[in-house]
């Protein structure tokens, strides 16, 4: 029997490069300030009201302060892979782009042999994706007490993407069995049943 590659493989490998580019422009973190970060922030400001402010301004410092204080772990800002990483989003958009290419031609040229050695290679695209993606994910780009950041849909949709690719790489190949002829079929008949076809 022979094998042939299941267009399955390739479909899940070009869903999961598409998702992988489109990650790249959606919130991977979202920054806002810790409650550490707010102290800091009314400390500098009670400073500098007392240094340069005149007892009106002291007085309406108090309100803002408690204003500042509901900042506290709310999510000001996001940000993208885009805009984080210069290096890594290149790589994630150069892996979707070749997955997607390499997906779709094999889509489109089913049964083509040419293309089942280009499976393996999908899966290391999604395999160097998913490690910078983990990376990204365990190590982020700010390390502050004065800030939090957490992780938002793109991190999570990245890392889909790259194992969708993976996946569609190592999707197993489907058995085919070869037609038989009409003089095969009767040659395997006569050696079952001792019948021999008359000519």
């Amino acid at each position: 029997m022979a094998a042939d590659r299941s267009p399955t493989g390739w479909l899940v490998s070009a869903l999961g490069a598409i998702v992988l580019i489109v990650s790249v422009f959606l919130p991977w973190y979202a920054l806002g300030f810790s409650a550490h970060g707010i102290a800091f922030v009314q400390q500098l400001d009670s400073e500098d009201v007392q240094r340069f402010g005149n007892a009106t301004l002291q007085n309406e410092i108090g309100p803002m302060h408690a204003h500042l204080n509901a900042l506290a772990g709310q999510q000001l800002v996001t940000v993208t892979a885009r805009q984080a990483f210069s290096t890594i989003s290149i790589v994630l958009l150069i892996a979707g782009g070749l997955g997607v290419l390499i997906a779709l031609l094999a889509l489109a040229r089913q049964g083509a042999a040419a293309f089942d050695g280009m499976a393996p290679l999908l899966a290391v695209l999604g395999a160097v994706a998913a490690a910078c993606v983990l990376y990204r994910m365990a190590v982020r780009p700010v390390e502050s007490p004065d800030l939090v950041l957490t992780l938002r849909e793109g991190a999570w949709l990245s890392l889909l993407g790259s194992l969708g690719l993976v996946v569609g790489g190592l999707w197993p190949r489907r058995l085919r069995s070869p037609r038989a002829s009409g003089a095969a079929l009767d040659d395997a008949w006569s050696r079952l049943s001792g019948w021999t076809p008359e000519g």
